[in-house]
This record gives structure tokens, C-alpha cells and sequence, in this order.
């Protein structure tokens, strides 16, 4: 460390600094390098109440790493580390054209995501709104803050889940730590505070409630989408090969009903049918970067 870098003397500098040395870093990758940190400098002051914070942050620069190492530390695992897609760096040369989309892998990964939403907003939505209902009943009774308690504990559980399936199928990079725990010598008091403060037990909250009408919309782009697209370029194909067109009703207008029910027309209908596919892989790559700075936004604590 520079000799005119002054070291932290508390836990909150010493986060404070490695926050500054990760900027630019994915935001989950700077969570977990936050979250790694905070917890061992707890434990350490925690094994040694007879020493002052300061005392101990010295102690721990020596043996852990000054803010400015470990920050380079996280910075070549990630590096090294393979996910579930190129990192970005590699492809930087790339040039996608309008038809080269379909060979980006993150398209097929947001598709995925597209057509798993609706499962996974019905669910996240049914818990949320059933957990918030039964936490408010329960409040009159003995069980009401160890089950407010339990709630928040799934809420946590749920969005690191999410999280995972984000960086799994979209390739944003989401917290890979589990929630961390709340301190087993605090009081049922100060742990349902504790809760209530965190930004990030209501954020959960908001995404998991938005996750249904979001779902709807994805669920619906991808399927219409892909079977639109499809059927048009599957059922000209066939007509032009079997010359059966009785099962084909485009229009109204004769002579557009006519122009396709001839082979130029035909041939232009399987055209348009495929453009309308590239179109919705576009769409699904654009709702994946979209979704995930959503995600990032809201279940990412920093």
C-alpha cells in the first residue's frame, strides 16, 4: 500500500475503501467483495473484545489485505473464473450485424428467461403478497415477529435465487454469496429493525411483486414472437412445396389474399416470416440487458 495512503481504522473506512478500489466492477462482484470483507472484519473484532477497532484493523491489514489488494484480488478471479457467457472484454472486437444475433448466446439465455417468467412471477408474486398478508395477521398474535422474521429470511432467500438464475441466462453479473445472517446475539427486536431498515428486504419485495406483470409481458413477446414468426415461414414453405394454400387466409383484400397464394407472394410471406424472427431475437436480447440492470438496481445491495 502507498506509504501516503493513510489505513483504515473502522470497519466503515475500511468498506468505504474497497468500495472506491472496485469502481467499475460488476455491482454483484462488489457486493460479495463488500460482504466477504464486512464479515470478517466482524469476526475479527468479535475474537478479540479486549483490543480497540483500530487496534484490530491494523492487525488484519497485515494478514487480510489493505482495501487496494483486495480489490485486486476479486478483480483477477473474476477474471479467471469461466460464466455462463464470453466475458465482455473478448467479444469488444465483434461487430454484431442485424442477422449475426443469432449467434449470440445471450439471446437464446433471455428467450429462456423470457419463457420462465411466468412461472417464476406467478410464484415470487403468490409468496409476497401471501407473506405480507399472514406477517400483518400474525402481528396481533405471540408468533406475528418470528414469522415477520421467517418471511424476510425467504424474501432474501428467493431473491438470491433470482439472482442466480439472472447471471445463469442473461449473463449479469448477480451477488453469489447467500444473504448473510443476522447476528445470533442480537435481540427479536433489534433483528426485525434491523429488517425493516434494509433497503434491500423492501427492493427484494418490489422486484419479486414486479416479476408478475413483468413475466406476463416477456411470457407473451416470446411466444407470440417465435410462433408468429414461425408459423409464417413454415406455412409458406409448405404451400410452396405441397401447393396446398387452403388453410392460408391472410386477408380480406382479394388481391392481397391472391398475391399470396402465388409463389412470389409465398416467397415473400417466408421472408417476412423470418425477418420477424431476427426481430424477435433483437427484442429478447434487449429485454435481457433491460431486465438486468433491473435486477442489478433492485437485488443488489452496495
Amino acid at each position: 500500500m502507498n506509504s501516503t495512503t493513510p489505513q483504515p481504522e473502522t470497519v466503515k473506512a475500511y468498506l468505504e475503501a474497497l468500495r472506491r478500489a472496485l469502481k467499475g466492477a460488476p455491482a454483484g462482484l462488489i457486493s460479495d467483495a463488500l460482504g466477504d470483507a464486512e464479515d470478517h472484519l466482524n469476526n475479527e473484532i468479535a475474537a478479540q473484545p479486549e483490543l480497540s477497532e483500530k487496534q484490530i484493523l491494523a492487525s488484519v491489514i497485515d494478514t487480510y489485505g489493505t482495501p487496494e489488494e483486495i480489490a485486486e484480488e476479486y478483480r483477477h478471479m473474476e477474471n479467471t473464473i469461466a460464466g455462463p457467457f464470453p466475458k465482455q472484454e473478448e467479444p469488444a472486437e465483434r461487430h454484431y450485424g442485424f442477422f449475426n444475433v443469432v449467434g449470440d448466446p445471450r439471446t437464446y439465455g433471455a428467450l429462456m428467461y423470457m419463457l420462465l417468467s411466468l412461472a417464476t412471477g406467478i410464484f415470487y408474486f403468490t409468496w409476497v403478497v401471501t407473506g405480507l398478508a399472514m406477517t400483518l395477521g400474525f402481528m396481533i398474535l405471540i408468533i406475528g415477529i418470528p414469522f415477520a422474521l421467517l418471511f424476510v429470511g425467504s424474501v432474501r432467500v428467493l431473491a438470491h435465487v433470482e439472482g442466480r438464475l439472472v447471471e445463469g441466462l442473461l449473463g449479469v453479473r448477480m451477488p453469489r454469496r447467500l444473504p448473510a445472517q443476522m447476528a445470533q446475539d442480537e435481540s427479536i427486536l433489534t433483528k426485525v429493525k434491523d429488517a425493516l431498515v434494509d433497503v434491500r428486504t423492501w427492493s427484494s419485495m418490489l422486484y419479486l411483486l414486479l416479476m408478475l406483470p413483468l413475466g406476463i409481458g416477456y411470457f407473451v413477446l416470446a411466444v407470440v414472437g417465435i410462433s408468429v414468426s414461425l408459423g409464417l415461414t413454415a406455412s409458406s414453405l409448405w404451400v410452396l412445396i405441397t401447393d396446398d394454400a387452403s388453410h392460408i387466409h391472410i386477408s380480406d383484400v382479394p388481391w392481397l389474399q391472391h398475391l399470396f397464394h402465388t409463389a412470389p407472394g409465398l416467397i415473400l410471406l417466408a421472408l417476412v416470416g423470418m425477418l420477424l424472427f431476427f426481430v424477435v431475437l433483437h427484442i429478447a436480447r434487449g429485454i435481457g440487458w433491460f431486465h438486468g440492470r433491473i435486477a442489478e438496481l433492485l437485488l443488489v445491495r452496495l
